[in-house]
């Protein structure tokens, strides 16, 4: 006797990916997934050719999406491009532009034949051997090729660069593996923003908005001595990571977003800005109001800059590490953290 469509559970994914659920073929038995009838009978809804699931699981979570995507691509297919980013755990890639809709899932496959369908990008571009992997049974392309895609199709240099420095910031990629790869993509689509985007990458820019801080401090101010998230030093003694840090200039750029006008969080901000105040540094803050206008934020900038011109004295503060200090700025230094110094020193989130 087949098996009630509200009795039978389809299986876990995958086991390193608890409470997501494997799409099922139909079953004329009813033990493997559901028959043809109870398909039909509005228990079960069609996540892809071929393949169901009961309609009381949510196909609205980012992972389970994805899931339902990959399962359904054709051969030699993969997820690429952000979507891949996010399965590889890349923060800041929840699928969703800046008004919130839905970004389309970039899948990448062999040929032009494969039919699109709502919430898809479909790309055929060439790739090589290689560059699809299994990853926790989905096919992805490998991180290299899936950042690269998203800066190249990026619609501004700034959106490059974010994408970049998001996949750099989770370790995903470097700048040093960055540059041995694009030159295999000569005349592909977009290779010179790509190009672009990676002399202006960070590999230690902690958010997008502090990424569209550094871009305005550089592009907007012509301030190229700029670093981002780098410990500054007293008389060895370490005083704290400002966001930016104009070395040249000795100027500090924090962001300010939501969280930061909670109460405690608030006063921790007045502290730090303090203690860069007290040992020569000036400071400018940066609003999420200055991401829609920053002109702003631009001008607090240059009067910061001028008063930083003006300080007396030789500085008293450095960028330069005591002996023994861990340095994590960069991706070759927090690839080579043991695993207790990753928990101890990697700033969580």
């Amino acid at each position: 006797m087949a098996t009630a469509a509200t009795d039978f559970e389809p299986p876990e994914f995958h086991p390193r990916r608890p409470g997501l659920v494997r799409p099922v073929s139909i079953d004329p038995a009813g033990q493997l997934g559901p028959t043809r009838g109870q398909t039909m009978s509005g228990a079960w809804r069609r996540t892809g050719h071929g393949l169901y699931l009961p309609a009381h699981i949510d196909g609205g979570g980012l992972d389970q999406r994805l899931v339902e995507i990959g399962t359904a691509l054709p051969a030699q297919s993969a997820l690429t491009g952000w979507a891949a980013l996010h399965w590889l755990g890349a923060p800041w890639t929840e699928g969703t532009a800046g008004d919130g809709s839905r970004l389309p899932v970039p899948i990448l496959v062999p040929n032009h034949r494969t039919r699109s369908r709502p919430g898809v990008l479909i790309t055929a571009e060439r790739f090589r051997p290689g560059w699809i992997h299994d990853v926790d049974g989905l096919p992805i392309t490998a991180a290299l090729a899936s950042v690269c895609f998203e800066a190249r199709h990026a619609p501004s240099l700034e959106q490059a660069v974010r994408w970049l420095d998001i996949a750099l910031a989770a370790d995903l990629v470097s700048l040093e593996t960055l540059a041995a790869y694009a030159p295999l993509l000569t005349a592909w689509t977009g290779v010179q923003q790509l190009r672009d985007a990676m002399a202006l990458a960070c590999e230690n820019s902690w958010s997008p908005m502090e990424t569209e801080m550094r871009l305005l401090w550089v592009l907007r101010l012509q301030r190229h001595s700029v670093v981002a998230n780098h410990p500054v030093f007293v008389d060895g003694r370490f005083i704290g990571t400002p966001d930016l840090l104009d070395v040249e200039a000795g100027v500090v750029g924090e962001y300010d977003g939501a969280l930061h006008l909670e109460g405690q969080r608030r006063a921790m901000d007045i502290r730090r800005e303090g203690i860069f105040r007290r040992v020569g540094l000036e400071y400018v803050m940066m609003t999420s109001a200055d991401r829609r206008d920053p002109s702003d934020f631009l001008l607090r900038a240059r009067d910061a800059i001028a008063r930083a011109a003006r300080q007396p004295g030789p500085r008293r503060w450095t960028i330069d590490p005591p002996p023994r200090w861990i340095a994590t700025t960069t991706v070759a230094a927090r690839l080579a953290l043991s695993a207790e110094q990753r928990a101890r020193l990697l700033r969580a989130g």
